[in-house]
């Protein structure tokens, strides 16, 4: 774990907030994200009879376009609505049932293929014992954002979740940031952000004038610029949970 100077205090002084980001934070994203999209492609090949590179380019196409005609928004990431464009892009028109059973399958895979980050659940527990307030801020719709929480046991160790559907923006957009601060009613110094993403949570997080804390493993990229760089990195819960023990 690495510490930068200003957070080496004497005493240290902890946090009256953490908030977390969700994916590839809490857990690894890509394993259950590869899991749920060969799952669908296998539905889709055996189903369909569309061969998996042709069904794979259209849903490139789709996603693009979402994202480029919705913007830095939840629905930007539905994959109800990829997979709705993606059916219409192989020539089937508007397949209501049929893009409901694929996204369905999708997050059913997907969250059976989601496991925590080894320690993740007991800092969140360490933090409770302290007296330190949780929150979550996560991009994506409320709906799949709740099951995911719900899931891994999550749903009543946060004090708050804000989803970017809720607040109007993703990350790092100040709006998921001020609806977090509203609720927790702490200042946005005292308060750590942990994500993954050195533009999302990071920049989001400096700019609201929060501690920036990365969570760091393979195919994360660390920040290097004044507002990426994160005021504390580290690999591995464990080390977070020594931290706030010493």
């Amino acid at each position: 774990m690495k510490i930068y100077n200003k957070l080496l205090m004497s005493p240290f002084v902890y946090p009256e907030a953490v908030i977390f980001d969700t994916d590839n934070t809490l857990y690894p994203y890509i394993p259950a994200h590869e899991q749920a999209t060969f799952a669908v492609e296998d539905k889709v090949q055996r189903t369909l009879g569309i061969n998996k590179p042709e069904f794979r380019e259209a849903y490139s196409l789709a996603r693009t376009e979402i994202k480029e005609r919705l913007g830095n928004v939840a629905s930007s990431h539905s994959r109800l609505l990829y997979l709705q464009v993606t059916i219409e892009k192989l020539g089937l028109g508007t397949q209501i049932l049929l893009t409901l059973d694929l996204e369905q399958t999708y997050w059913r895979t997907f969250l059976v293929n989601c496991r925590l980050f080894p320690d993740a659940l007991n800092f969140i527990h360490v933090l409770k014992a302290r007296g330190i307030a949780t929150a979550n801020i996560t991009d994506l719709t409320a709906q799949i954002q709740f099951r995911k929480l719900v899931y891994f046991g999550l749903d009543e160790l946060f004090d708050f979740v804000v989803t970017s559907e809720e607040a109007g923006q993703d990350k790092p957009d100040s709006k998921p940031f001020s609806v977090a601060f509203e609720k927790l009613k702490i200042k946005p110094k005292n308060i750590w952000m942990i994500g993954d993403n050195p533009w999302n949570d990071m920049v989001g997080a400096h700019h609201s004038g929060m501690v920036k804390v990365q969570k760091v493993h393979s195919g994360v990229v660390v920040g290097s610029t004044t507002e990426s760089c994160p005021d504390i990195s580290f690999e591995h819960y464990g080390e977070l949970i020594k931290l706030f023990s010493d």
